[in-house]
């Protein structure tokens, strides 16, 4: 079991989850029970999976937790994606949280492959 504080992507994607909760708050209030609450679970979901995941006994269940961590990674950038293309919050703004958002994805990716090729 690891100190999933430690961890830079369990960081990461805690930074990201606290920019998508104050991006969730310029959308308009008739997406409050449709897309805030994707956008706000997906983002929660990255950096939980992490901690979840490290606290498991094995390295695979480790890998699984990391594995769903990436799927809400993809899914909350989807669902940004479409904020974007239907110019609900300023281009830019989004953007911005895309270019983490590659960078998370790929650390988590390449963390999960260490992970599971650890002896």
């Amino acid at each position: 079991m690891q100190d999933f504080r430690k961890l830079t992507i369990w960081q990461n994607g805690m930074s990201i989850s606290k920019k998508v909760f104050e991006l969730s708050k310029q959308l308009p209030k008739t997406q409050q029970f449709i897309l805030i609450s994707q956008i706000t679970r997906a983002a929660v979901s990255i950096p939980s999976n992490i901690a979840e995941g490290s606290s498991r006994s094995s390295k695979k269940d480790f890998g699984r937790f990391l594995e769903i961590a990436q799927g809400s990674a993809f899914e909350l950038e989807t669902q940004l994606i479409l904020i974007k293309d239907f110019n609900l919050i300023d281009a830019n703004s989004i953007d911005n949280i895309l270019i983490e958002f590659n960078v998370l994805q790929k650390m988590i990716a390449s963390f999960r492959t260490k992970v599971l090729s650890k002896n």
